[in-house]
């Protein structure tokens, strides 16, 4: 199983990256973690924001493979327990789809790409830095894993 992680934004700092890609090559490939980043349209004083959004939606969907299972992160989602991801992984696995984990720029996810969603996971009710749930993300993928796998990462 393939997981794409498509993400609105570019040019992160070095410390996004490298925490991201930490968690990344820790996974297998049975679950391997791919990042697909969106280019995030350009905001100004009196920008069209729905039209930023709607757009930004459009080249999301533009980047989910064929026949894969949608999750969004929002925060009107589920908000699952690590244990919960983990059985969610373990269901992923077992479809034999890959899985695209999308998630919005700054104003959130467009509605175009909330309809195609089959989950929708909530990470909290805080908003966090869009570069920070990248990391967020892939660590908790990697946690997930390792409680499938009895690893001692998870304790």
């Amino acid at each position: 199983m393939q997981i794409n992680l498509i993400s609105v934004g570019n040019r992160m700092p070095g410390w996004v990256q490298q925490g991201y890609d930490e968690y990344a090559k820790r996974l297998p490939r049975e679950c391997e973690l791919v990042l697909k980043e969106i280019a995030p349209g350009k905001r100004t004083k009196n920008s069209d924001v729905a039209r930023i959004v709607k757009e930004e939606g459009e080249r999301m969907i533009a980047a989910i493979p064929q026949s894969t299972h949608i999750v969004t992160l929002d925060i009107p989602g589920k908000p699952w327990t690590t244990p919960e991801l983990a059985e969610a992984m373990q269901r992923w696995l077992e479809s034999g789809q890959h899985v695209s984990l999308l998630i919005g720029g700054p104003e959130g996810l467009a509605d175009s790409v909330k309809q195609l969603a089959r989950e929708s996971w909530s990470l909290s009710k805080l908003t966090f830095p869009h570069p920070l749930v990248r990391i967020v993300v892939a660590e908790q993928l990697y946690r997930a894993w390792s409680i499938l796998h009895n690893h001692p990462y998870h304790r």
